[in-house]
């Protein structure tokens, strides 16, 4: 089967929810289709000035055709015009002009789908909310699948998005709470609907114990076990001895490799992502720095894309752009994962916390961070500064309640997020889509 993927940005260096879920999807149909990705030049989302060259290009096995987008976006004026078109009487021209600005605006791409659509057995359009979607999914609707993304947003109300949500062959979801949020907002839609979901890896389950906190650090000679100077530490027989070798040991302990590198001792919260003011990291470090006020002991380590100033403050770390491997070293080494962003359609990040066997602490604004919460029993959700506070020192304090955590948390993950699942059900989409026509 030759499938057609559409998608605002692709790339390995691409950060971003959707973007990122493509690429995993992408990369596996490959094993057993022949896959094209259609895309802009565009790398960043903020301008999306073309930066990747046009043309044909191989990334992990998958062909990627981009195209040149004939706008850049004045962020400033499209905020000014997002402001009024959500408050203000509009016609659909208006919108249009709006979904312009918001960019990318690629009208070689829609010219090539158009010209070439008869060569793909299906069209996979990622994410509801821009141009080569809304655009895109007008050529073939029948032949068209929406893998939706979609949140409570303000774009959402706009009239353009009844379109593309009613005109698809199907609709796949990654969440209940996602499906449940599309249909109240949108009773017109395709027959075909499916939560397909994500697949996420286990990492390997390690013979040896998360490193402990206390023992991170470099040790101060001068102080005994128990926090108190000049005092003698107890005796030790051999076993106890190998077992303390075992768990302060910088080469089995987990984590310890991303601890090092970044010079990272003590309790670790990590968020990972684009550090953007619209994914809640301006919050967060207001809630982060209220918790460290408090008497909190922790760092705050930010992975990811800055898009925004932090502040120096000791306890608040840029650990910047990590491999997937160095990735999933972090989300090892973290004593809780927070995930602060109020809109969220699935949060891979959280997901990946929970696969690594660390708690995760989420906004409860986000119908789906709570579900994640709730079904896995594997963390805590904060809708306020005082609950992020409280409930991040309840993590901290109790060893225990972070390792039954992270032990739910896997098996949520091994039970509901296997590959073998989610393609399957890809699979299935597709054949009926196929058929269907």
């Amino acid at each position: 089967m030759k499938i057609g993927i559409v998608i605002q940005r692709y790339g390995a260096e691409v950060l971003g929810g959707s973007e990122h879920l493509c690429r995993l999807v992408a990369e596996r149909l490959a094993a057993q289709h022949d896959v094209e990705v259609l895309t802009t030049c565009a790398r960043d989302y903020v301008t999306w000035k073309n930066e990747y060259p046009e043309g044909a290009d191989r990334i992990r096995g998958v062909s990627v055709r981009r195209f040149a987008n004939a706008l850049t976006r004045d962020l400033e004026a499209f905020n000014t015009y997002s402001d009024w078109i959500y408050n203000n009487p509009h016609t659909r021209q208006d919108e249009m002009e709006w979904l312009e600005r918001q960019g990318p605006w690629c009208p070689p791409l829609i010219e090539y789908l158009k010209r070439n659509q008869q060569q793909y057995d299906v069209l996979v359009f990622f994410t509801y909310l821009y141009a080569p979607t809304v655009v895109g999914l007008e050529v073939n609707p029948g032949k068209s699948v929406l893998v939706s993304t979609a949140h409570d947003e303000p774009a959402i109300r706009l009239d353009i998005f009844k379109d593309v949500f009613s005109k698809p062959g199907a609709i796949c979801y990654l969440t209940d709470s996602e499906r449940r949020f599309v249909q109240d907002t949108f009773p017109d839609r395709p027959l075909l609907e499916e939560i397909v979901g994500v697949g996420v890896d286990i990492p390997q389950q390690q013979r040896y114990p998360r490193m402990p906190e206390d023992v991170s650090a470099p040790p101060d000679p001068a102080t005994s076990g128990d926090g108190e100077r000049d005092q003698p530490a107890p005796a030790q027989s051999e076993a106890d001895e190998e077992s303390a070798r075992d768990l302060s040991s910088h080469v089995l302990a987990r984590g310890a490799v991303f601890r090092r590198r970044h010079r990272l001792y003590g309790p670790l919260v990590l968020y990972g992502g684009r550090i953007d003011p619209g994914k809640g990291c301006e919050e967060l470090i207001e809630y982060f720095s209220a918790y460290v006020r408090d008497g909190g002991d922790a760092t705050l380590a930010l992975m990811g894309a800055k898009l925004m100033s932090l502040p120096e403050e000791p306890f608040i770390r840029f650990a910047g752009r990590l491999s997937d491997g160095e990735r999933d070293q972090a989300l090892e080494a973290a004593t809780v994962v927070v995930c602060p962003s109020p809109y969220e359609s699935l949060s891979l990040l959280a997901l990946e916390a929970l696969a690594a066997g660390t708690p995760v602490l989420v906004n409860a604004r986000s119908a789906v961070l709570v579900e994640h919460c709730v079904r896995s029993n594997g963390g805590l959700f904060y809708a306020d500064r005082d609950e992020f506070v409280e409930c991040l020192k309840l993590i901290m304090a109790d060893a225990r309640l972070r390792e039954a955590l992270g032990r739910n948390g896997r098996d949520y993950v091994r039970q509901h997020y296997r590959w073998d699942v989610v393609l399957g059900k890809y699979e299935r989409i597709f054949a009926k889509v196929r058929n269907a026509r």
